[in-house]
């Protein structure tokens, strides 16, 4: 290696080994110095300098326990010290934004959710920003040290620059939210997919904790999929992604905002499964859906008592995505399936279609073990916003900034 590229890979290597060991302290803290060395495989002077520099930054400190291992008087540890360290998670979606004021343990110190019409005079951007600036201003009195601001979002995202290059309901392109946010605030921001982040969230506190190889399929206002694979979620820091929602399986089916005709989106969105029900309805005189409003939450409920419209709904959809996930589980053999979708109410009908077209499509060998579970949360707060600034925590990247001052 030339001595230009040196300090980067010692920077770096100083960067992944302060992530992990505060990810070991946020895991079994209070936790000692010599049991740290320990499970992190680090010698015992690297395992002092790092925790005296995140000591003398506030983000850990020390605490007595009573450590089994021990006798005599208790033993000292260090644990996380989150008091006082704010960050910003918001969530953007159709028709509202949503913000929350967290600490580094989550805790959720004010959240509001805030109307964001879609016709509106105002630049999008400047909406967005005018709204994150006017949040901090109602609640200055309960701001401490903010460290980031982390932003979820539908669309076509590039989560290494913070662009937003096309997403659905604003019909917005090549939008620098990232960029402008860091100008204006002098924070980092992190600007990240909403299913990916979302399928952070599971990894670290949900229904896929602990688990090495998933695959996420969300089915809502958007359709999407992000995949965990040896433990890690896939393009997690890189400008590619996953994607389902804009694969065509329909060549002759309707526009999609992404520019082409057709995509699984079209079809197995909510919006888009709301649209068909309503065609269909003259069709099925007899249905519950024809005395009723068409919701989600009924057309589900239809579904559950054996309405012949709305189970041919679902049943569709499951189709169209279970024909994608099968495909998935010959890339992936993934030990698990995570479905996010408010048509989970009817999980007795999607599922089993899913399953149906996985084990006529897949190996054998690859589908017989897998289970399909519905995800641990919705994707309607800002969970994962702080499974994005969580994640830069464990990594070392915003704990060097933090460290840095």
């Amino acid at each position: 290696m030339n001595r230009e590229g040196q300090p980067g890979h010692i920077d770096h290597i100083k960067q992944t080994n302060t992530g992990a060991v505060y990810r070991l302290i946020d895991l079994y803290g209070p936790i000692s110095r010599i049991e740290l060395s320990k499970v992190s495989n680090l010698a015992p002077a690297s395992i002092t300098k790092i925790v005296r520099e995140l000591y003398d930054a506030h983000l850990v400190k020390e605490t007595e326990f009573n450590d089994v291992a021990s006798r005599g008087r208790p033993a000292v540890g260090v644990e996380l010290d989150t008091h006082a360290w704010h960050y910003l998670t918001a969530r953007i979606h159709n028709g509202y934004l949503t913000l929350a004021l967290r600490d580094l343990s989550n805790l959720i110190i004010v959240e509001e959710q805030i109307d964001l019409p879609i016709d509106h005079s105002s630049p999008w951007l400047d909406r967005i920003i005018y709204q994150i600036e006017s949040f901090f201003t109602r609640h200055q009195n309960r701001l401490e040290r903010l460290t980031a601001i982390a932003i979820t979002l539908p669309g076509i995202i590039d989560a290494t620059k913070g662009i937003v290059h096309k997403m659905p309901f604003y019909n917005e392109e090549n939008v620098p939210l990232g960029p402008r946010l860091r100008q204006r605030t002098g924070l980092p921001v992190f600007v990240q997919q909403d299913v990916c982040a979302w399928t952070m969230s599971e990894a670290l506190y949900g229904a896929s904790q602990g688990c090495q190889n998933v695959i996420q399929i969300v089915i809502d206002d958007v359709v999407g999929a992000s995949v965990i694979s040896a433990g890690r979620v896939l393009h997690i820091d890189s400008s590619s992604r996953i994607e389902i929602g804009h694969t065509q399986v329909d060549p002759q089916g309707k526009p999609c905002y992404c520019g082409n005709h057709g995509c699984l989106e079209t079809i197995a969105s909510t919006g888009s499964i709301l649209e068909r029900v309503s065609q269909q309805l003259s069709l099925y005189p007899e249905s519950l859906m024809n005395y009723r409003p068409v919701t989600i939450e009924n057309l589900c409920d239809a579904a559950n008592k054996g309405d012949v419209l709305a189970r041919k709904i679902i049943d569709h959809v499951g189709t169209n995505v279970g024909k994608i996930v099968a495909v998935m589980v010959n890339i992936f053999n993934p030990e698990k399936i995570l479905i996010g979708s408010p048509l989970n109410a009817a999980a007795s009908i999607l599922y089993p279609t899913i399953e149906k077209c996985i084990h006529q499509q897949s190996l054998p060998q690859y589908s017989s073990h897998i289970h399909i579970v519905p995800t641990k949360f919705m994707n309607k707060g800002t969970i994962p916003g702080a499974a994005l600034v969580k994640m830069a925590l464990y990594n070392g990247s915003l704990l060097v900034k933090l460290l840095q001052g």
